[in-house]
């Protein structure tokens, strides 16, 4: 008998889930999401104020890690108690409305990373979402972009910073194709998205002594590329420490840039070094190094190592937790959902969820306001096309997910002016001229296919100009006040205020579009369950359900 096959299951095997890949838990290789029998069990001793004994290791036997999150993170005058506590009744707290975020950062701050791992290993995804509404750092959620395109075209990314401006993103980051052009994308962004409104925050992606720099310049306003790792081999692979990376944090930080650092479920794996234990495990000694750190704030939710959880049973539900478990060690959250992992709209739409419906403090660390055939960030799990499906999400939902609808001529209008704005700064710099046809081509583009083609060789020299001769964001807004753009002239001014000012260093600060810094300390968390917390309403529910497709019915 001929073997046939079901036409149902020929047509499954045609749908883009299954172009992913999916392997089966391999724990001894780290490919297990939140439990692996490897783990240790969470126990601690503490002799004379100091950590001697952690999750199952003598302080001699300690990696640098296990060092640094004894020393650093760990509050020994609470631990002992809290270690008593058994995890469901913590993880109860998690989602109990009558726990104060402030009462649960408390117990958090006495656990070891083994004992965190266990408590989060008693909570379902509903549940982690629960407890992400009450313990995220800021009560506004926000989001972040990323705008690039594989041509570095200045002219064109000012002017989708523009458009992403006007659409609500607090951050904006952008790389790079050619490393030389960097100096010109940070001054792209910044006069992009300073066109479209103030207070937009700014980095550029690059290696940290550059990224430092420019920085230092005035150019950008806050870094997350930062990375840090679970395990001490792979750790030592970037020939870095934490006490190094310690110290980074504190360079950005003293001269006046918002900075977080950069983890995620998965990058042990990747990189080989994940010495069979979980990577929810892994991703939480992460965590508590970054608290031990200092720094404001963590970019996590597997980032660029994506694939990898997402192939493993329970793989987006360790995503979630990771993000959950920087939030309880009172850390801003940039959630990920920045790097594409999926062929299939339904996964990437159910993912971003986890993130978007509870809240955090920037959904995506990377929603590609570009086309992802732009995105040098490798794509991202949603980019410019999907803007109409994530404002009707909002409006669905009565959700805020930081962004908000825009009108066709608006956005003509802003990328207009961000080009003309660049056209004049290269002008007075003396930079290769930007044409009419490049501004007009830059206001109406998708992408970069739609850009004439510049000269590359050229525009490299006059982007190390801006290293060289060490022009400063202050220059730049002196001469854009000079031909006329006084409004973004004064914006870019402002942010050069805030550098000094130093507001924006606190937890979770972002700067809204009446130019103040809201952070943990101003605008910080208050959910105790409903009819608290961040309630959408007002102008802002107003905004979101005013999409250009509704229909009014006075119309008719």
């Amino acid at each position: 008998m001929t073997e046939k096959r079901s036409k149902r299951f020929k047509v499954l095997e045609e749908r883009p889930v299954n172009k992913d890949g999916f392997v089966k838990e391999w724990p001894d290789q780290g490919f297990v999401a939140m439990s692996s029998p490897h783990d240790p069990d969470p126990s601690l001793t503490i002799e004379n104020g100091k950590i001697t004994e952690m999750d199952g290791k003598e302080r001699k036997d300690f990696d640098m890690l296990d060092q640094f999150i004894a020393d650093y993170t760990i509050d020994v005058s609470t631990a002992g108690e809290v270690m008593k506590m058994e995890s469901i009744e913590i993880a109860r707290k998690l989602v109990d409305i009558h726990v104060s975020r402030s009462e649960m950062i408390s117990i958090v701050k006495g656990m070891t990373p083994a004992k965190v791992v266990e408590v989060l290993n008693q909570l379902n995804v509903v549940e982690m979402m629960m407890a992400l509404q009450k313990m995220r750092a800021r009560k506004t959620p926000a989001n972040q972009c990323h705008v690039t395109n594989v041509r570095d075209n200045p002219i064109l990314m000012a002017a989708d910073a523009a458009e992403a401006g006007i659409l609500g993103f607090d951050e904006q980051e952008t790389t790079v194709g050619i490393v030389r052009y960097a100096p010109f994308n940070a001054l792209a962004l910044l006069v992009g998205s300073q066109t479209a409104r103030g207070g937009v925050l700014t980095q550029d992606a690059l290696e940290e002594a550059t990224e430092l720099r420019l920085a230092m310049l005035g150019l950008t306003t806050y870094a997350e590329t930062i990375s840090i790792y679970g395990t001490e081999s792979v750790f030592m692979d970037g020939d870095d420490t934490p006490w190094s990376k310690s110290f980074l944090a504190s360079a950005y930080a003293s001269r006046g840039a918002k900075m977080r650092f950069t983890s995620g479920t998965g990058s042990e794996v990747q990189m080989a070094g994940a010495e069979g234990k979980s990577m929810l495990y892994l991703e939480v000694r992460c965590v508590m190094m970054a608290k031990g750190a200092g720094v404001q704030g963590l970019q996590n939710g597997s980032i660029s190592c994506i694939g990898i959880p997402a192939a493993v049973p329970s793989g987006l539900r360790a995503v979630l937790a990771e993000n959950l478990a920087t939030t309880m060690f009172d850390l801003e959250v940039a959630s990920g959902n920045d790097q594409t992992f999926s062929h299939s709209e339904i996964r990437r739409s159910a993912k971003m969820l986890c993130q978007m419906l509870p809240g955090t403090d920037f959904i995506f660390s990377g929603f590609s306001a570009v086309p992802n055939s732009d995105d040098m960030f490798a794509g991202s799990n949603m980019d410019s096309s999907d803007i109409d499906d994530y404002l009707i999400i909002q409006r669905d939902m009565m959700v805020d997910g930081g962004l908000k609808p825009v009108e066709e001529t608006d956005v003509i209008n802003v990328r207009y002016q961000a080009a003309k704005s660049m056209q004049a700064i290269f002008e007075e710099l003396g930079f290769p001229r930007i044409t009419d046809e490049e501004v007009e081509a830059a206001t109406y583009a998708n992408s970069s296919a739609d850009m004439p083609k510049r000269n590359v060789v050229e525009d490299l020299k006059a982007a190390e100009r801006i290293l060289t001769e060490e022009i400063t964001g202050f220059q730049v807004a002196l001469i854009l006040a000079k031909r006329g753009y006084q409004q973004t002239a004064e914006r870019i001014f402002n942010m050069l205020k805030h550098k000094v000012a130093g507001d924006y260093l606190h937890t979770s600060a972002i700067i809204n579009a009446q130019n103040v810094v809201l952070s943990a300390v101003n605008d910080e968390n208050d959910y105790k369950g409903p009819g608290t917390g961040y309630r959408l309403g007002g102008e802002r529910w107003e905004e979101i359900k005013n999409i250009r497709q509704a229909i009014s019915p006075s119309d008719y």
